[in-house]
């Protein structure tokens, strides 16, 4: 952030002298969009969802920047996954958990592909042997 920083206020500074002073403006409105953006995406990478299955039930926990965690239970044998697929076009879109009524997007933060991984894995571990 210093380098583009220090770059933009010297870019600036060069029109400003040559009398394009609005330039500068716009040099400072770079350095404060990249800011956000770096902000953003460190915000987003402590982002995390964690799902746990046991014999009766499917718990997830969802723990973000500056919010409480949440978590909310399933009944393992009521709830499904449901990925969002164009075999068409070959895009994936959201993955979701729904039991009854409730839908649940999870995984909003992965590749296409991770979430297709995902929801392979946790359709595998929802499977409840027929004995």
């Amino acid at each position: 952030m210093v380098l583009v920083a220090a770059v933009n206020l010297a870019v600036g500074g060069l029109f400003m002298a040559i009398g394009a002073w609005p330039v500068a403006g716009f040099a400072g409105l770079d350095v404060a969009l990249i800011w956000w953006a770096f902000k953003a995406n460190f915000a987003d990478a402590r982002r995390l969802e964690r799902i746990s299955i046991t014999e009766s039930e499917l718990v997830l926990d969802r723990l973000q920047a500056r919010r409480e965690p949440e978590q909310q239970r399933f009944v393992r044998r009521w709830v499904r996954v449901e990925l969002e697929e164009d075999r068409e076009r070959e895009l994936i879109g959201r993955l979701s958990l729904i039991s009854g009524q409730t839908r649940v997007d999870i995984g909003d933060f992965l590749a296409p592909e991770e979430r297709k991984s995902l929801a392979t894995a946790l359709q595998a571990a929802l499977a409840i042997p027929r004995i």
